[in-house]
């Protein structure tokens, strides 16, 4: 009821109504994550991502950076290299908490253009097929602190700027904000919480209407949509975690959680209000130098298109990483789905941590 009240408010304040602007999946190139620690843990890193990636996790995590400055660059490819997808960051320490700034793309290039393939008499001519791209972007700007100086409570603000392209047909412009926060409790465990666009993320679009459109046997055919403005609806990412330690050497951290989703998918549990799909992962360290990790998330009630029964698929995960100093490489490999499909998604991440190069 109340996220019904919400939208009709929002609604009420643009002039839309909110069947036309608000979309199920808006943005969704900001919710993979980066750092290939947290993908190969299947995003079990909501209360332990402790780092420069932090913001694309849950921003409050950036506290765990205590000395100095840091940064980091993430490159993988999607679909035997169809898809791009890259992120650089860089976190600071200042007196009070730390900022973090990071820019994130996913982009498809040479697309072919077949809208003016076939002229007015309905001739087709292969000479006009051009390419385009379609690149989606976003520069984030995260602040964490710690509220009245408590030392098991961090809390992190994102606050996001996004520009989507799709060539010279249309394109995009959006903002909004992620909320995060991560408590520690005495026994060791860890609870974080993650609201990302706790206030919905508004994408104005502008449409080449011209560009789209094709006449054909003297009938103008444009697949444009009418709608300049979307809606992405709030997604609440919540997780608990431990570090247990076998030995002076040797330690395991898994984490479990839950990605809820304020709208009607394919996750296991789904209702008109909210879709509710679980996540688990774990990492072993060895002397803080070697890592090994899995994971598995992205549950989902699916259609078989062969014998038509529904089933469970789920994307499994797994990586390693190394770190020497303050510097830390880490690899992820993760599947699209493992109910039959062959496409394998790796990831490779860098992440320089100045403060532990000096105190070294």
């Amino acid at each position: 009821m109340m996220k019904k009240y919400f939208l009709l408010a929002f609604s009420l304040l643009f002039g839309f109504s909110q069947s036309q602007i608000v979309r199920k999946y808006s943005n969704e190139f900001l919710n993979i994550g980066a750092g290939a620690r947290g993908l190969a843990m299947g995003g079990a890193v909501i209360s332990n991502q402790d780092d420069v990636y932090a913001p694309m996790w849950n921003p409050a995590g950036l506290m765990s950076i205590d000395r100095d400055w840091q940064g980091a660059a993430m490159h993988a490819e999607y679909f035997e290299s169809i898809a791009k997808y890259d992120y650089l960051a860089y976190a600071k320490v200042l007196e009070e908490g730390v900022f973090g700034v990071s820019v994130v793309r996913l982009g498809v290039d040479n697309i072919l253009n077949t809208t003016q393939m076939i002229d007015s008499e309905g001739n087709i001519d292969y000479d006009k097929i051009t390419k385009f791209s379609q690149s989606d972007y976003a520069a984030i700007l995260s602040y964490a602190f710690r509220p009245g100086g408590n030392p098991k409570l961090d809390v992190g603000v994102n606050a996001k700027i996004v520009y989507r392209n799709v060539g010279k047909f249309a394109n995009g412009y959006g903002f909004g904000f992620d909320v995060g926060a991560i408590y520690k409790a005495d026994n060791g465990w860890k609870f974080g919480g993650m609201v990302r666009d706790i206030t919905t993320t508004v994408n104005f679009w502008s449409i080449n209407q011209k560009e789209l459109s094709a006449v054909v046997n003297g009938e103008e055919f444009n697949p444009a949509p009418k709608d300049k403005l979307e809606l992405t609806m709030p997604k609440l990412n919540v997780g608990a975690s431990k570090l247990f330690e076998i030995n002076s050497s040797v330690y395991v951290l898994p984490e479990a959680g839950l990605n809820i989703d304020f709208a009607k998918t394919a996750s296991l549990i789904s209702t008109d209000f909210a879709s509710i799909s679980p996540y688990a992962g774990a990492e072993l360290g060895y002397q803080k130098m070697i890592f090994v990790r899995l994971g598995i998330n992205r549950f989902q009630s699916i259609t078989d298109i062969e014998d038509l029964k529904r089933k469970v698929s789920f994307q499994p995960s797994a990586g390693i990483g190394i770190r020497y100093r303050g510097l830390t490489l880490d690899y992820a490999i993760t599947n699209s789905g493992i109910g039959g499909s062959n496409f394998y998604s790796n990831f490779f991440s860098l992440k320089l941590d100045m403060g532990a190069f000096r105190n070294d």
